[in-house]
């Protein structure tokens, strides 16, 4: 035999659980005159067959025909008055989940003209919080049958929201802002992403109640992870190791890392590339050409720095290490720098 409900509760916090539907499987079987408790931080929806029938708020309720009419109303078609009726009862926690956390498995690609390639890659991170707002909408839109739906089960789809306004956010702002400049708007577009996402929350009977940017920052994907991601040609490539050469060559003269360190390329890989070339002008400037014979044509060194050999080519030396770095200039490596011989340098200029 059914078991009746008198008492229908669910005293629980709902620290991160969302909705409990009363009893957990199945539906409850219930009267006119069971009493329905609702803490303050709760709402109760009632179902039968996938419809919303009644919503009660914070408050011990019994159930008669004057509070409950569409039960009332359900009752009379389907049993003709009879008691007891059957019905699936929702708990949904009404309180805040505050303090959940989001960020970007990879970097938001935006526009950065007049830098490097004209594009820049960002990665941020930071904190966002949600309330229900229309309980009947949500049990309906998302939990369904479920007995138990916990802030788990919706949180990827909550991130991917939130990331995809704001990817879009920083697209348009992009366009009027340099990147120094969207990194110091943190307030401001995560007011923005607010104002996006609301009509998307509130379809599915949710209120974004704040969303912080904690950090907004250039990626620090290295140069073969950027190549890998389709951001760099080849030149580009070979341009980026070798900056980060003459970098590590200007910090550590007598030796360093591997040639390809991480690079950030929110600011522009092209002006990273600038960057780290004047960060070691004064270690590696250019040095003047060789004196010429009887005052004629230059004499070529049997051994040359990169910017010797610029100097004699007539062109900059990051063109001469382009060349090293893609073999068709032949060069020995001493520690973290190259030498050319003679030979080689005519062995290049012959083709």
């Amino acid at each position: 035999m059914a078991r009746i409900f008198d008492v229908v509760e669910y005293p629980s916090e709902m620290v991160d659980e969302i909705v409990h539907r009363f009893p957990e499987s199945g539906p409850a079987d219930l009267r006119i005159g069971s009493q329905v408790i609702v803490r303050e931080s709760q709402r109760v929806v009632f179902f039968r067959d996938g419809n919303a029938l009644d919503t009660f708020g914070p408050g011990r309720h019994t159930i008669v025909t004057a509070n409950i009419p569409k039960v009332i109303d359900l009752i009379g078609k389907a049993f003709n008055d009879r008691t007891p009726f059957v019905a699936e009862v929702y708990y949904v926690s009404a309180k805040e989940f505050a303090d959940r956390k989001w960020g970007t498995p990879q970097p938001i690609i935006v526009r950065n003209p007049g830098m490097g390639l004209g594009v820049a890659l960002l990665q941020a991170f930071g904190s966002y919080s949600i309330q229900v707002a229309d309980a009947q909408q949500f049990v309906t839109q998302i939990v369904g049958a479920q007995g138990i739906y916990m802030m788990s089960d919706i949180e990827n789809r909550l991130r991917t929201m939130l990331l995809s306004k704001l990817t879009d956010l920083l697209g348009e702002t992009a366009a009027n802002h340099s990147v120094v400049e969207l990194i110091a708007l943190n307030e401001e577009l995560g007011a923005g992403v607010r104002a996006k996402a609301q009509d998307d929350f509130a379809a599915i009977g949710l209120t974004l109640k704040s969303f912080y940017i904690g950090n907004l920052k250039p990626s620090e994907k290295s140069a073969e992870e950027l190549r890998a991601m389709g951001m760099l040609d080849m030149q580009t490539y070979t341009q980026l190791q070798a900056a980060d050469a003459l970098r590590e060559a200007a910090q550590n003269p007598s030796g360093g890392a591997g040639l390809t360190a991480g690079i950030g390329a929110g600011m522009g890989i092209g002006n990273v590339l600038s960057q780290s070339l004047q960060g070691v002008a004064a270690a590696s400037r250019p040095a003047p050409a060789a004196p010429a014979a009887n005052g004629g044509t230059p004499v070529t060194p049997d051994v040359m720095t990169p910017a010797e050999a610029a100097s004699i080519l007539k062109v900059s030396e990051e063109d001469v290490m382009a060349s090293i770095q893609s073999g068709d200039l032949k060069a020995k490596k001493i520690g973290n720098a190259y030498r050319i011989s003679k030979d080689s340098l005519e062995a290049f200029l012959k083709g």
